[in-house]
This record gives structure tokens, sequence and C-alpha cells, in this order.
């Protein structure tokens, strides 16, 4: 989801962008959840699970509305936030669904200006996975969260304003880890890079 100004991935915006992706996917969570986004400098990348076509549709023109009218709230400004419409795909194997979830936890190096050590992106929901691995105490690498993301999963009932919701599908909980877990350092090649569609994947039913 493209949007036509650049601050998106800023200490400013980004809460306002969290508190209305959650937000959203605790509107009807049963149809449409948010398990995973990545917030870049002026795009949005989503990870979501759908019940059916409408509740896609439904969805993402929910998460749209209310990320649009959150933004243009806090920065006082008029006028439409997207670019243009949004581009999805289906994830239908295990090993689409791992490369997506790679390309879109870990996004933030595609677009860095500079090789970056290993560590989770602060502007992601990346501190919620706990599919991470190759992390160690004492490592001075950032943890993968794997406790806090299995906790705030288990309670997610409660936790009005958690960004993500709570994968129900076969593929987005178990599936994907038949290929490995995800590293904190992952790079991903360029036949990779380009089996990946820009914009929001989700699993259908």
């Amino acid at each position: 989801m493209r949007a036509r100004l650049a601050p998106l991935r800023s200490q400013h915006v980004f809460p306002t962008v969290r508190l209305a992706l959650g937000r959203a996917t605790r509107r009807d969570p049963k149809r449409f959840r948010i398990l995973h986004f990545s917030v870049q400098r002026d795009h949005l990348h989503l990870v979501v699970e759908a019940a059916d076509k409408r509740a896609l549709s439904s969805g993402i023109r929910g998460v749209a509305i209310r990320v649009a009218r959150y933004v243009n709230d806090l920065l006082s400004r008029r006028g439409p936030l997207w670019a243009d419409r949004w581009h999805g795909r289906a994830l239908r194997t295990p090993r689409e669904v791992r490369t997506v979830l790679a390309y879109v936890l870990l996004n933030f190096r595609k677009h860095a200006p500079r090789r970056l050590g290993a560590g989770v992106d602060p502007f992601s929901s990346g501190m919620w996975f706990d599919g991470w691995r190759g992390w160690r105490a004492g490592s001075g690498v950032a943890p993968p969260f794997a406790e806090r993301a299995a906790w705030l999963k288990r309670h997610a009932d409660d936790l009005v304003d958690l960004p993500i919701g709570v994968a129900r599908t076969w593929l987005a909980r178990v599936g994907w880890r038949r290929h490995g877990l995800i590293g904190l350092d992952e790079a991903m090649g360029s036949g990779q890079r380009a089996d990946v569609a820009a914009g929001t994947a989700f699993l259908p039913p």
C-alpha cells in the first residue's frame, strides 16, 4: 500500500500507523486479521488472513481508511493518503509463506543505505514474531522476543491495541516452519525477492 507522503517510518507517525493497524485487525478478527506488517518510508507491507474474497476486500479497505484518517488527523492534513490501490497475492504453499514472512519482516534491510547487522525492525511486527532463529543471550543482538510474542498471542483478546491478529490457518501457524525459522540477519537472494509481489500477501481459508 503506497502513500502520497513519506513520513510513515518516523517516530512521530509510526505509533499512529501501528495503532490504526491494530484497531483495523480487531474490528472483525474472525473474518480478517493482519498477521504481520512492515512500515517503510512511503508504503506498507501486510500479511493477512481472510475468510473469503469479500472479507479480504472489506478488511483492506478498512485498513486503508483507518490509517489515512489517523495519519491525516495527526498531521492536520486533508486529501487522499494513498497513491494507488493495494496490490496483493494469495499464498498457497509453506515455502511461499516463509518467503513472504522473511521479506516483510526483514524489508528494512532492502531499503537501508548501508549493510545492517542482525536485529529486529522496530517499524514492523517483528517483536511479536515467534519464528526467529539464531539468537543467544549475551550475543549483543536484539532478542527475537519469542516469549513475549507467545504471551501476547495467548492474551490477544485482552489487549485492545495489539497491532496484529493470531494466525488461524495451518500455513501461517505451522506449515511455513517446515522450511526453517527465519534468521535475524537473513538476506534474500534476487530470485527470492523476484518471487515476492509488492503489497499485501494474504492466506485464503
